[in-house]
C-alpha cells in the first residue's frame, strides 16, 4: 500500500528520488493526522455544547453545574486535538 500510494505521489508530484517522495508522504501524513485529529473534537465539542445549552433552557436553576461538566468535558475533548497536532508535528519533523 505504501509503495502503491508513493509511486502515486511520485508521479503527481513530479518528484524522480524517493527522498523527494518521502518528503512529500511526509507533508501529506501531518496533513491528515491533524485534519482527521480535528474531526472528532470538532464534532464532540459541538454535541457537548449542544447539550448544554439544551439542559440550561430546560432548568436554568442548574447552570452552574452544568457548565461546569461542559467546560471539563471540552478540555477533554480539545486534549484529543493537541494529541494530533502533536502526532502531525513528529511525523513532519522527526
Amino acid at each position: 500500500m505504501y509503495d502503491i500510494a508513493s509511486t502515486i505521489l511520485t508521479d503527481v508530484l513530479g518528484q524522480a528520488t524517493t527522498a523527494g517522495a518521502k518528503d512529500a508522504n511526509r507533508v501529506i501524513g501531518a496533513g491528515l493526522a491533524m485534519g482527521l485529529g480535528g474531526i472528532g473534537p470538532g464534532i464532540g465539542i459541538g454535541i457537548a455544547v449542544n447539550g448544554a445549552l439544551q439542559a440550561i433552557g430546560r432548568n436554568p436553576e442548574a447552570e452552574g453545574s452544568i457548565r461546569t461538566n461542559m467546560i471539563i468535558g471540552a478540555g477533554l475533548a480539545e486534549a484529543v486535538a493537541i494529541y494530533a497536532l502533536l502526532i502531525g508535528l513528529l511525523i513532519l519533523f522527526v
